[in-house]
C-alpha cells in the first residue's frame, strides 16, 4: 500500500483561509495563536479540550522498574509528566466506525 501524502502546515493553512474565507496570512495566525492557547491552557489547567476532536491531557506517570533489553538488567525509571490527546468518540467513529455485534 503506498504511503498516503500527509497534509503540511501550509496546505492546512491555504485550506482554511479557504473554507473560512480569509487570506493565508490570518489562518496562519489563528493557526498559531491556537497551538499557543492549547500549550498555555495545558500547562496550568492540566487539559485543553478542543471541540469536536478532542483533549489534551497532562498525566503523571509513576516511577516503575524495566529492563534494559540488551543487557536484561534492571532498571529504575522515574517519575514524570507527560502529554496524552485524547480523541473524543464522534470523531474516532467517523474515521473507524465501530463493529456492529456479531449475531444479532
Amino acid at each position: 500500500m503506498p504511503e498516503a501524502k500527509r497534509m503540511t502546515q501550509t496546505a492546512i493553512i491555504r485550506e482554511l483561509a479557504e473554507t473560512t474565507g480569509v487570506n493565508n496570512k490570518v489562518a496562519k495566525n489563528f493557526v498559531e495563536a491556537l497551538a499557543e492557547l492549547a500549550v498555555r491552557e495545558t500547562k496550568k489547567n492540566g487539559v485543553f479540550i478542543l471541540p469536536g476532536i478532542g483533549r489534551l491531557v497532562r498525566a503523571e506517570r509513576k516511577a516503575r522498574t524495566g529492563r534494559n533489553p540488551a543487557t536484561g538488567e534492571a532498571i529504575k525509571i522515574p517519575a514524570k509528566k507527560v502529554v496524552k490527546f485524547r480523541v473524543a468518540k464522534s470523531v474516532k467513529d467517523a474515521i473507524v466506525p465501530p463493529k456492529k455485534p456479531a449475531g444479532k
